[in-house]
């Protein structure tokens, strides 16, 4: 199975940002873009887990999220990684928000005592939109500084649980299914 951690965000809110986002879309840029119902913040990536480690899992992620209550998170913004000019991801903004900095730590400090390595990269959160093609090349993003810093598009989430998820690989792009939802009751 491949598994990964993340926040879900609302359909409302899903929805809102994949609507902000249609100039992009409509610019026909050489993106995946991913499904509105499939936009999330990523907290941890797994990667291939055998399915005997889940329960081992979810009580990590369950270590990780105790004492944490739920806590408002900003939406806003849009960008790319590693930047406008030369784009391999594009995103929605999260606004930094300490107790979601604190969660991902946690969640980090479980997951590597289980045999699951620190990322060696600052976290950064976001909701990925799309990827660009692996055969595009930079000249194909002409007006696309300009276009993603004209959307706008704000929204505040509530978290209320941090989830394990699976993500299934098909030709029409990942499916996600929620294995086990942490809640933040504190």
């Amino acid at each position: 199975m491949r598994l990964f951690i993340a926040v879900n965000l609302p359909i409302e809110v899903r929805q809102g940002a994949w609507e902000a986002s249609a100039p992009l879309r409509a610019k026909r840029y050489p993106v995946k873009w991913v499904a509105p119902e499939s936009l999330h913040v990523t907290m941890k990536f797994l990667g291939e887990v055998h399915p005997q480690r889940c329960t081992e899992l979810t009580k990590a992620l369950e270590q990780a999220t105790r004492g944490a209550k739920p806590f408002s998170l900003l939406i806003s913004g849009f960008g790319a990684f590693p930047n406008l000019q030369r784009p391999r991801v594009v995103w929605v903004g999260c606004e930094p928000a300490p107790p979601l900095e604190i969660l991902q730590h946690r969640v980090e400090q479980e997951m590597d005592r289980i045999g699951f390595p620190v990322e060696g990269r600052p976290f950064h959160p976001h909701i990925t939109l799309g990827r660009v093609r692996r055969e595009a090349r930079t000249s194909d993003f002409a007006g696309f500084a300009r276009e993603v810093e004209s959307l706008e598009y704000t929204a505040h989430v509530t978290v209320e649980s941090v989830d394990l998820m699976e993500s299934t690989l098909t030709p029409k792009g990942a499916r996600y299914a929620r294995r086990h939802a942490a809640s933040l009751a504190g």
